[in-house]
């Protein structure tokens, strides 16, 4: 009988995102001679489970769509945990922390470890359901997870503003593979020469999903303005649905005159050499926990301009610009003072931000950090919150979430 401790990570899908990227940078570091990782995505997206599937770790889905789960969806994850019969369910985000650790609560033995990713959830950007979910979560906070992580400093305050059992919190914060994410002077003429640029022209970039939350208007505006003062900057956007089909942006980088000094990619899997091509990285997010398109550009040695949104100051700290969020002309400010610099005074900064990277928020450390977590919860003595009749408590409050 193998003495490996199984870990079942239950999360929404693997569409673009990050707490997908780092649960699937997670698992292709987990250390397999003591962990039995499986994955469940509660809905039938898998875009990026790519490297999970061929690392043979096995993944299901629950054929949920989004909104509203489905009570026979709820009731095959019950039965496929109780299959597995899991020491530690991992869940990542409110849907998947409120849906995965009722379910949990029909498996003896099995502990739980909540997964928050968000920072503050905005309340006209967000729906109804989500912030009922997140309210249910709060109510269980105190029973159903032996711990929860937050992927920020910030998230642990808003969580716990939120009503979140204080003592439960903790923080790990999302890691970068510096040996992907690395300084690529071949990248960098390859992608300038895909997409048209002069090598040494000022190229400004934001990887980032079209989502309202990443404020893309904000960005554009602001490379209006830099453009007017550095008429030779170009502007490079990529992302899920970041692409010319996309009306509302094309609309918006026509009125603002700046359409030959934008390229828009699309989704990408080279991101790795989309940011080496860069001299500037930005993130305009109104909201962000732990920004992994900051962490990446500033790996590949790329200093950032971003807004002050979650743990993205404390990401930067002195290596780039820290700027108010929604703030066009504030955003524009910070990336003419780096253009503005010499590029030797540009290559120091990001030579700051890969080694901050590298000393702080080395993906190797973050995964021991989950798996000595694990450890932990396995070893105390005794689980006073599972009593039998808790189950139905539990329940019963995720009905009354609506979800």
């Amino acid at each position: 009988m193998s003495d490996k401790v199984r870990v079942v990570h239950i999360i929404n899908s693997f569409e673009f995102g990050g707490a997908e990227s780092m649960l699937c940078n997670l698992l292709l570091r987990s250390d397999r001679r003591r962990f039995d990782p499986h994955v469940v995505a509660l809905i039938d997206d898998l875009r990026v489970a790519g490297p999970i599937v061929a690392a043979e770790i096995p993944l299901v889905t629950m054929g949920m769509k989004p909104g509203l789960p489905s009570p026979l969806a709820i009731v095959r994850l019950i039965r496929h945990l109780r299959r597995l019969r899991p020491a530690v369910v991992q869940t990542w985000m409110d849907h998947s922390n409120l849906i995965g650790g009722v379910a949990a609560r029909f498996v003896p033995g099995a502990r739980v470890v909540w997964g928050i990713h968000h920072s503050n959830h905005v309340a006209e950007l967000t729906k109804r359901t989500t912030l009922m979910t997140v309210g249910a979560c709060a109510r269980l906070s105190g029973r159903v997870p032996a711990r929860i992580v937050c992927c920020s400093e910030q998230s642990r305050v808003h969580y716990g503003q939120r009503g979140f059992t204080s003592e439960r919190l903790t923080v790990i914060p999302n890691g970068f593979d510096t040996d992907h994410f690395r300084p690529d002077a071949t990248a960098r003429l390859a992608i300038r020469q895909e997409i048209g640029v002069a090598p040494d022209a000022p190229l400004v970039g934001l990887v980032a999903r079209y989502d309202p939350v990443k404020d893309h208007a904000t960005f554009l505006r602001a490379a209006a303005i830099v453009h007017r003062e550095f008429p030779d900057a170009q502007f490079l956007m990529c992302g899920d649905k970041v692409d010319p089909s996309n009306a509302a942006l094309t609309q918006l980088i026509d009125s603002l005159g700046i359409g030959r000094a934008c390229h828009l990619l699309g989704p990408r899997r080279d991101v790795a050499r989309i940011y080496a091509a860069l001299d500037i990285s930005t993130s305009s997010s109104i909201s962000e926990a732990f920004p992994l398109a900051v962490g990446e550009a500033m790996a590949c040695g790329v200093p950032c301009v971003a807004t002050d949104v979650g743990d993205s100051a404390l990401m930067v700290g002195d290596t780039g610009m820290i700027v108010p969020p929604g703030d066009p002309g504030a955003l524009a400010a910070g990336m003419a003072e780096l253009i503005g610099m010499a590029p030797s005074g540009r290559a120091r900064l990001g030579g700051e931000a890969r080694r901050r990277v590298r000393d702080r928020f080395d993906l190797g450390t973050v995964t021991r950090r989950y798996e000595a977590l694990y450890e932990e919860i396995l070893g105390a003595e005794s689980n006073p919150d599972r009593a039998p009749e808790r189950v139905e408590d539990t329940a019963e409050v995720m009905i009354g979430a609506g979800s």
